[in-house]
């Protein structure tokens, strides 16, 4: 709890330069610690320690896989508190399994706690994925899919932005949380933490990652890089690549250029994506199964 209590007096120092402020945060980490009884040495020294453009790196490059996870949770928590979540048990498992089958047959099969999907009660055209695993997708943008490949699309655009660690971007560039977060999460996992005290503690860097899942958006390389990547992932699984051409197609028939809301909002142009995607679809051949997939996504609908 100590480390805790400290870690959170550290978070709250407005540094911006991690040298050019080393004395300041010295001086307050000794005060600090002397006001929590954790005394000069020990766990001080290793705070102020930490605090190196080396160490700033290695906060968010060696994360560990159940970091991320609940890194991701708490961005989780927000979203779920700014949307209402859509209860359908036998939706949920359909789009679960489609995920689980994506995932298994990827480079990166298993995280800590496994890949799932959540619907958002929403009519907007929107898909989120958080570091972790948590994936998120809107009735709305269900509604557009036809048949079950261009759901998994969208389902795979967001794997792929899970396993590119494209939301560790964001976190990266967080005016100083990043310094600490493997140390703070470490501490609050030890203590039996919860979704609460990790997003008190990580504040920034969680306000990061949603601002640009739901506000900014990922760059437009990165988008381009996960439906590239998608289109992998899905071949890999049995399915069409070209479901997520579809996908894009239907988009542009449904938003347009409308840069306002959905995925206009935090997403390139979908002619931008479709000319990408039909650019690498001839790597990604295998046989057409689709018609053994009609029955139960019908089902589904």
């Amino acid at each position: 709890m100590k480390k805790i209590l400290f870690v959170i007096f550290m978070l709250s120092i407005g540094v911006t330069s991690a040298y050019s402020q080393l004395g300041k945060i010295r001086n307050a980490a000794k005060t600090a610690a002397k006001t929590v009884g954790v005394g000069s040495g020990g766990n001080v020294d290793r705070a102020i320690t930490i605090v190196s453009a080396a160490e700033a790196a290695r906060a968010t490059n060696n994360l560990t896989a159940e970091n991320e996870y609940y890194l991701g949770r708490a961005v989780a928590a927000n979203i779920a508190g700014s949307y209402k979540i859509y209860r359908n048990p036998a939706l949920e498992a359909y789009l679960n399994n489609i995920v689980n089958t994506i995932a298994i047959n990827s480079p990166k099969p298993d995280i800590y706690n496994g890949y799932h999907v959540a619907i958002l009660d929403n009519d907007e055209i929107n898909a989120f994925a958080t570091p972790g695993g948590h994936i998120f997708v809107t009735r709305g943008l269900i509604a557009c899919a036809s048949n079950e490949d261009s759901l998994a699309a969208v389902i795979a655009h967001e794997v792929a932005h899970i396993q590119l660690r494209h939301a560790l971007g964001a976190i990266r560039n967080a005016r100083y949380a990043n310094l600490f977060i493997s140390e703070a999460l470490a501490g609050v996992e030890a203590a039996g933490g919860n979704v609460k005290e990790l997003s008190s503690i990580m504040g920034d860097s969680v306000d990061e990652v949603i601002a640009t899942l739901a506000v900014n958006g990922f760059s437009r390389s990165q988008e381009l890089e996960a439906d590239v990547t998608a289109a992998s992932l899905l071949a890999s699984a049995g399915y069409q690549a070209s479901g997520l051409v579809e996908m894009l197609e239907v988009l542009k028939q449904k938003q347009g250029n409308d840069k306002s809301r959905g995925f206009g909002k935090t997403h390139p142009t979908p002619d931008n994506r479709i000319a990408n995607v039909k650019n690498n679809l001839g790597k990604y051949k295998v046989a057409d199964t689709r018609i053994h997939r009609i029955e139960r996504y019908n089902d589904i609908r």
